[in-house]
């Protein structure tokens, strides 16, 4: 109630000292927490407030799929962070941080991949996915060219719409030499003596992007 003005949003809230004690139990001042019916945010409440008091680097999850995720779920755990009430009842921060994402779309349809979906979004999957490294648009001319990690090249040759094929007319568009290449295409006409010849790894659409 302190942190919504007097007003509770939920009639029977998790007390945030019972997950103190759990987290207490559990001991490790760097776990992370998922809690997959976040309600009002009363886990992200305690994994801030033993972070603070310990010096703990503890992270959280919440995923809240009511309406209220932001208005009540998010703002609370913003409160709680940056300190809430006034005067003799204010309530420091506890410093910390926290990010918040709603879900798009499928990424998939029964089709294959969701052409709803805008390419440069699942260009940043597929590099995510292949790399666990953050995507970053890359400067390059080769506007299939998603960047290079540990020797290799990657390319994602999709279009929405249209079949595309890994062949000799696409090869000759890759200008920047690497050591090895990922390219990812709806189909290959090269043989497996051409791909092994030119260190090419070929992954298919949508096929090879569904296994992540």
């Amino acid at each position: 109630k302190a942190i919504f003005a007097g007003r509770s949003p939920f009639d029977t809230p998790k007390p945030p000292r019972l997950m103190e004690r759990i987290l207490q139990i559990v001991g490790d001042q760097d776990t992370l927490v998922l809690d997959s019916f976040a309600g009002s945010g009363t886990t992200a409440h305690a994994v801030l407030n033993m972070n603070k008091a310990d010096g703990g680097q503890r992270r959280f999850i919440l995923i809240e799929m009511m309406d209220y995720a932001d208005s009540i779920t998010a703002e609370r755990v913003k409160r709680v962070i940056q300190g809430y009430g006034e005067g003799n009842k204010a309530t420091p921060g506890t410093g910390g941080s926290f990010s918040y994402y709603e879900l798009g779309q499928p990424l998939f349809t029964e089709q294959g991949l969701n052409e709803a979906i805008e390419p440069e979004k699942i260009r940043r999957y597929v590099w995510f996915s292949e790399t666990n490294q953050p995507y970053q648009k890359p400067d390059n001319p080769n506007q299939y060219y998603l960047g290079s990690h540990n020797d290799t090249d990657y390319y994602f040759y999709y279009e929405p719409g249209e079949t595309t094929a890994l062949d000799y007319d696409f090869l000759a568009t890759i200008k920047k030499r690497a050591d090895c290449y990922v390219i990812y295409a709806d189909c290959c006409s090269l043989s497996e003596e051409k791909l092994a010849q030119f260190n090419i790894t070929f992954k298919k659409i949508p096929r090879d992007i569904a296994k992540f």
